[in-house]
């Protein structure tokens, strides 16, 4: 189509996002402790104990923030183009960005410090 453009990518990133999310998620989750007393120093062995732990870290930390670039991009990318009058497909889309949100702040949270 004649209306392609470079804005048309930031679906796909988010995928790329989310897959990046979840297998860094899982290296974390995998030498986090989720107690309130140990959780923060869960984090600190992670950083400092765990081969590369302090670069998987960044990288789930950065990629949040990435992730987030790029929703708002594809969002601001919906309205520009009128996606917004495909109601259902845009109902989900602010369901989907809720969850994220919720999501992202419970991520923001587990370190506990």
């Amino acid at each position: 189509p004649s209306n392609i453009s470079a804005w048309w990518n930031f679906g796909s990133l988010l995928g790329l996002c989310l897959i990046t999310q979840i297998l860094t998620g899982l290296f974390l989750a995998m030498h986090y402790t989720s107690d309130i007393a140990t959780a923060f120093s869960s984090v600190a062995h992670i950083c400092r104990d765990v081969n590369y732990g302090w670069l998987i870290r960044n990288m789930h930390a950065n990629g949040a923030s990435f992730f987030f670039i790029c929703i708002y991009l594809h969002i601001g990318r919906g309205l520009y183009y009128g996606s917004y009058l495909y109601k259902e497909t845009w109902n989900i889309g602010v369901v989907l960005l809720l969850l994220v949100m919720m999501t992202a702040f419970v991520g923001y949270v587990l370190p506990w410090g």
